[in-house]
């Protein structure tokens, strides 16, 4: 049953859980300073996290996205990922990762019900892999996505910010990736946040550089499904995977918005670029399924109809790591 429909008549079956917000990596868009830690790790536990997508899956959602931070580098990851798929109602469970555990885990992490996996790999070339993330480890994040195909994970995707520095060579590499690999590789804009507005500015390129690129080489774009992300995905005879875009900065963006999200420390977000967000922790803590439902969907009323990035506003968001993307 839809029960999470906001007052522009969006309905959300897609919930992005934030399972921490500690971060390995030291990407230059995002951390380029490594992440510091401000406060208690007062994160979700286990219990916390299975009353809160328990809640979600009889509100409707189906789709349940486990990010970070990195989410991997809490050691129960494995038991959040088995406790989600238990979940009433929840059919996908996804998970966005930095591919540092990737070949280690990724075979516990599917027989316990993993099955969407999107890999960041922002680059292809490991010298710009390493300076872009801080880490030389490219080819071992490949052997991890590798052995997901091999595994049968039904959804196996990458996310790759793009960037005025990779140019149109990060397309050829890419493409060429996915001639054989049934894999979705999806350039997403880069955000400016609260804490990147220099290397926004240096950096930033828009979408219409990749669909442009697409187009002319005869890729055509592949319609959504009702729990999928905002990207346009595009597919090519010859090519077994499909290449993709998330445009925030286009017009529109927002109307087909089918996804909230909830932060490391259980606080509902409406908007990824919002501001504040709907306190839930006081409820995961024991077992009121109704009143936690309750919660969740009265907050929708306070939905906007889409965020402000165009006019240079990221609420509070100071980098993506904060909220989990």
């Amino acid at each position: 049953m839809d029960r999470l429909v906001d007052g522009f008549g969006r309905r959300f079956r897609y919930l992005r859980l934030s399972v921490t917000e500690v971060c390995n990596f030291r990407c230059t868009y995002c951390l380029p300073d490594g992440y510091r830690k401000t406060e208690p790790h007062a994160f979700l536990d286990l219990a916390e996290i299975g009353r809160l997508v328990d809640a979600f899956g009889a509100s409707g959602v189906g789709k349940v996205r486990l990010t970070g931070g990195e989410p991997t580098v809490r050691r129960d990851l494995g038991k959040i990922i088995r406790r989600v798929a238990e979940a009433p109602g929840v059919s996908k469970v996804a998970l966005t990762t930095n591919g540092w555990n990737l070949s280690r885990h990724i075979a516990d992490w599917r027989a316990g019900g993993l099955t969407n996996l999107n890999v960041s790999i922002d680059s292809l070339d490991p010298d710009a892999f390493r300076r872009i993330t801080g880490h030389d480890r490219l080819a071992a994040i490949l052997d991890g996505l590798d052995g997901a195909l091999a595994l049968g994970v039904p959804s196996v995707k990458v996310n790759a910010v793009l960037l005025r520095d990779s140019g149109t060579d990060a397309f050829e590499r890419f493409a060429d990736f996915v001639r054989e690999r049934p894999v979705a590789v999806r350039f997403i804009e880069l955000m400016r946040t609260g804490d990147n507005a220099e290397f926004f500015a240096r950096q930033h390129l828009g979408g219409q550089a990749l669909t442009g690129w697409l187009e002319a080489r005869g890729w055509t774009p592949v319609a959504r499904g009702t729990d999928d992300g905002p990207a346009t995905e595009y597919a090519h005879p010859d090519h077994a995977g499909r290449l993709g875009l998330i445009a925030p900065y286009a017009p529109g963006f927002c109307d087909g918005c089918n996804r909230l999200r909830v932060t490391a420390r259980g606080k509902l977000r409406l908007c990824l670029f919002g501001e504040g967000g709907v306190d839930l922790r006081d409820l995961l803590g024991r077992d009121d399924p109704q009143a936690l439902a309750s919660r969740i969907s009265g907050a929708l009323v306070g939905k906007a109809a889409g965020h402000r990035l165009a006019e240079g506003f990221s609420g509070d968001t100071r980098q993506l790591a904060q909220v989990g993307g």
